[in-house]
């Protein structure tokens, strides 16, 4: 065998072996990117200290005077990956660990030590402004990768999942505002008035960023267009076409910026637990925790979910054995929409209180966490807190040290990138390889019967 075929039998059989990893060992894959992702970016930013000119240094690496003699070295650098890397993820919690805080303190005995068992902040609290900001990110993060992960599991690369959320986000504010009078005028401005706005709100969302995203589903199936292109120019068209018709015929006249009127706090998800001024409501996330699980019962333990993921994995076969490919494709398409447009109907209802032009990306960070959550809808929520946890460290790195945002954005990227990388060669290497080589089953059956186990090959 020559060195090229060695060298792909290896790595074929380390995909092969990847592809069918234990949640435990995917679990202690992913710990490991975190911390390979933290080594590597601890580096970068002391190279970064080292070309920057500070007055004073915020780190010094030091080295113990070894029997007495001189040190041997004492380099200043003008960023602290420790400062960093604390804002980073325990300033987006609102620093739950309590400063100083060490498991083992020693004595004046060497031989005494104290355990601090104890790490919390005296006073902490998870109902704080900072960790408001994280779940904010976090619970329209679950809608978008809610809505890429069913389009993958059908075998379909939904990238247009902005595009949605923004048609979705529209649709709601100019519905619901159009509502909210007479609710409101027949219900009053309490409980009975938010019972009819926000599922209306939700309902038109989805509804919207549906139908938005059946488009390329049906470009896809009934004239082979390929999803990729669709949905990548859908999304322009979408932010086009939206920000025409909000500076043309629905852009609230007392404000400089492009945006609709805002909605009564009555059409607003309740601010419960958190202040009002946090822009989150804890309504929105359990909702968003319960599509998860009922995402998860319909893809595991209904037909259409069977159908989604038999044509995911093996179309031929699926359609042989009687499954609508094409509809299949439409309806997926029309789901992955209808998530991501329920993630704008929550964007515009809990965070803004209206829908405003300059959308950020929630619907391509969804591309990131749903590939975190390996396409799984229980997975999803994990995913989405670590980048939600992400996106508002960054926010507080930039506030509490020197660290330029560029620097930052780099940091957060490359622990998004260490760790959906062993998640991305999981994937190819279940795509690439037969189902009788990672498992020792047979494969789909042409009639579309299920595997030696009771499930389709995924």
């Amino acid at each position: 065998m020559s060195t090229g075929e060695d060298l792909q039998s290896r790595v074929r059989t380390a995909l092969v072996r990847l592809g069918n990893a234990s949640g435990t060992e995917r679990l202690a894959l992913s710990l490991a990117a975190l911390g390979l992702s933290i080594v590597v970016g601890t580096l970068l930013i002391l190279v970064a200290g080292r070309v920057t000119t500070c007055q004073t240094a915020a780190f010094t690496l030091t080295h113990p005077t070894p029997f007495g003699l001189p040190r041997l070295f004492a380099v200043g650098f003008c960023f602290d990956p420790i400062q960093v890397f604390d804002r980073l993820f325990l300033g987006a919690l609102g620093d739950p660990i309590e400063e100083g805080w060490q498991f083992v303190t020693f004595g004046l005995d060497p031989f005494v030590f104290y355990f601090d068992l104890n790490p919390f902040a005296a006073g902490y609290s998870p109902l704080n402004s900072q960790m408001a900001v994280t779940l904010r990110q976090t619970t329209v993060l679950v809608f978008t990768g809610l809505s890429v992960a069913i389009a993958f599991k059908a075998g379909i690369f939904n990238i247009g999942s902005q595009g949605q959320l923004i048609a979705g986000g529209l649709a709601t504010g100019l519905t619901v505002f159009a509502a909210q009078g007479l609710v409101v005028g027949l219900l009053g401005e309490g409980v009975l008035a938010t019972l009819v706005l926000v599922p209306l709100g939700v309902l038109v969302g989805a509804l919207f960023g549906g139908a938005y995203g059946a488009i390329p589903g049906a470009l896809k199936a009934y004239a082979e267009a390929n999803e990729v292109i669709t949905t990548i120019m859908l999304n322009f068209v979408a932010t086009g076409v939206t920000f025409y018709l909000v500076s043309t015929y629905f852009r609230d006249p007392s404000s400089q910026a492009v945006q609709t009127r805002s909605l009564l706090p009555a059409a607003q998800f309740p601010p419960i637990l958190y202040e009002a001024r946090d822009d989150f409501s804890v309504v929105a996330l359990l909702f968003g925790v319960l599509l998860m699980g009922a995402l998860y019962y319909l893809l595991e333990y209904t037909s259409f979910g069977y159908d989604v993921r038999t044509s995911g994995i093996q179309p031929q076969a699926a359609e042989y054995g009687g499954v609508d490919a094409a509809r299949t494709i439409v309806a997926s398409m029309a789901l992955s929409g209808a998530f991501a447009g329920i993630g704008g109907a929550v964007y515009v209802m809990m965070i803004l209180g209206r829908y405003q032009t300059g959308v950020p990306a929630f619907g391509f960070d969804g591309i990131t966490v749903s590939i975190l959550a390996g396409n799984n809808p229980l997975g999803v929520g994990i995913a989405a807190f670590l980048f939600g946890t992400l996106k508002s460290g960054a926010t507080v790195v930039q506030f509490a040290t020197d660290v330029p945002p560029q620097l930052v954005a780099v940091l957060r990227g490359l622990i998004i990138l260490f760790v959906a990388m062993p998640e991305f060669f999981r994937l190819v290497g279940r795509r690439i390889t037969p189902k009788r080589e990672r498992q020792g089953a047979d494969a789909v059956a042409a009639d579309g019967g299920t595997l030696a186990g009771g499930e389709p090959d995924e």
